[in-house]
């Protein structure tokens, strides 16, 4: 059976294409830049086509022979269009799917309370809704799988629940603390994903279905059961009525690293009690030996992933709605176009082996080896203004792969041992490229050190030179910082 896999470069996506490879499928993934599948261990063993669901005419030829279709994608965070963006995508990947002849589209929706009606629904959910009725518009049947929190190492919701809980012993929380939650753990999701492809071809299929885990627990119960897990004291929690979901998603976006326009929708989910109201799709995929993975071993096994670091996705695997995804431009394409540079090199004495490990290591708790306030301040001010900030971190301590998001940069270009190419995705008028070199030199090695920037309108060179005389200090102090770390550790 061949499965076509949207969001393969996103949290989920990126975990599912190997659990249906170990399952004998034939993989095909979908997406915006196949280069950012490069550095995956699986790229070799599936094919990779280039679209963007949000451009149907992209979507020409990606389902020639495919069986299943799974659509996971979303544009969460990407603004407050986001529902008619999410609709759009969908009808067209639907329509296509039809006129291409595949047998089922298989979609993670959310799990959304039966009592509630779709138009009082949070934004988020009422958009998973409507997803699914748009995929199904084309005429293809979709079986659609409707979860609530996903718990998982990397996942959004995760993050959320292990930064509140680690950072804020005593916590004043908005009212939904205390609503009703079913969770389910990733390894349960990603089991059912996989089954879903081998469903029969029947109208009982072509509707969705709720799944969760085997409990259901107040948002309240679960922070102080991770507590409990990660070896913290019991924490205080008072709830209170005054917090709406906007100053709530600005408390999550302050404490944990999801920045607010993601944790709002999540936050506004958050208020209506999601439990399953039917476990039909037991009829065709029954409980693994011993049921679904609980509450307790799904955050104990996020831990030791987290501990172990081997985390394979996180929620920031995806590039946020909006982030620029211009590749670095060379310079005979821009002549005549404003990029401006700000150029470091030096000489190290410490073999180019060693350099190279300060380099891959740099950001996230390694910090950027120079003038830390001055990161700290301009990560402060992106999350105020919506953006990431510098709290996303890595995904591995050590280890970087094309696609990766790094503090507020996504590494754009890597080259092991020689280039390490991020491209920035805070706030910004403009473009902006942070290259880093490592070349042979003698006995030592050479490192090369590129800032660029290229400024959108009057906006955009305002910022540049308001911000060039800091340079000296920052960029000319992480290159002598990260020669002076490498020639210590050589």
């Amino acid at each position: 059976m061949r499965c076509l896999v949207t969001g393969a470069t996103g949290y989920l996506g990126g975990r599912l294409v190997p659990e249906l490879l170990a399952s004998g499928f034939h993989v095909r993934c979908l997406a915006r830049d196949p280069a950012r599948l490069r550095d995956h261990p699986w790229r070799a063993s599936v094919e990779v086509v280039a679209g963007d669901v949000t451009r149907p005419d992209s979507l020409d030829g990606a389902f020639e022979g495919v069986d299943v279709a799974y659509y996971l994608v979303h544009s969460l965070g990407g603004g407050a269009d986001f529902e008619t963006v999410d609709r759009d995508a969908a009808r067209a990947f639907g329509r296509a799917a039809a006129a291409a002849g595949v047998r089922r589209i298989v979609y993670l929706g959310g799990l959304v309370p039966p009592d509630v009606p779709e138009g009082t629904l949070s934004p988020h959910l009422r958009s998973r809704v409507a997803t699914g009725r748009a995929l199904r518009a084309g005429g293809t049947p979709v079986t659609e799988l409707r979860a609530a929190v996903v718990i998982g190492s990397g996942s959004a919701s995760f993050e959320m629940l292990r930064h509140l809980t680690e950072r804020l012993p005593v916590m004043v929380t908005p009212r939904w603390v205390d609503t009703r939650i079913q969770p389910i753990a990733v390894r349960d999701v990603l089991r059912l994903l996989v089954a879903a492809a081998g469903l029969p071809d029947t109208p009982d299929t072509d509707r969705a279905f709720d799944i969760g885990g085997p409990e259901v627990l107040t948002y309240r119960a679960m922070m102080q059961r991770y507590a409990r897990l990660a070896g913290l004291h019991r924490r205080t929690i008072l709830a209170v009525p005054v917090l709406t979901p906007g100053l709530s998603s600005h408390w999550v976006g302050l404490v944990t690293p999801v920045p607010s326009g993601l944790a709002r929708p999540l936050v506004e989910s958050l208020r209506y009690e999601v439990v399953c109201s039917e476990r039909d799709l037991a009829k065709w995929i029954p409980d693994p030996p011993g049921g679904p993975v609980g509450f307790d071993a799904a955050v104990s096994l996020a831990l030791r992933r987290v501990s172990d670091d081997e985390v394979v996705t996180r929620w920031s695997s995806a590039s946020l709605p909006g982030a620029p995804s211009d590749p670095l431009p060379t310079d005979p394409d821009w002549a005549g176009s404003s990029l401006y540079r700000d150029v470091r090199e030096r000489r190290v004495d410490a073999p180019p082996e060693a350099l190279w490990r300060v380099v891959e290591g740099i950001g996230g708790t390694n910090g950027w080896y120079s003038f830390p306030l001055a990161w700290a301040v301009r990560g402060a001010l992106d999350r105020v203004a919506g953006g990431v900030g510098l709290r996303r971190g890595r995904r591995s301590p050590g280890r970087l792969r094309v696609g990766d998001s790094l503090d507020f940069w996504r590494v754009e270009e890597i080259e092991p041992g020689r280039l390490l190419r991020l491209r920035a995705e805070m706030r910004l008028p403009g473009l902006a490229w942070l290259e880093l070199t490592v070349t042979p030199d003698g006995t030592g090695s050479r490192y090369r050190q590129r800032a660029l920037f290229h400024p959108h309108g009057l906006a955009g060179q305002v910022y540049w030179w308001s911000v060039a005389p800091f340079h000296a200090v920052v960029f000319g102090g992480m290159a002598r910082n990260i020669a002076a770390r490498a020639e210590r550790d050589a």
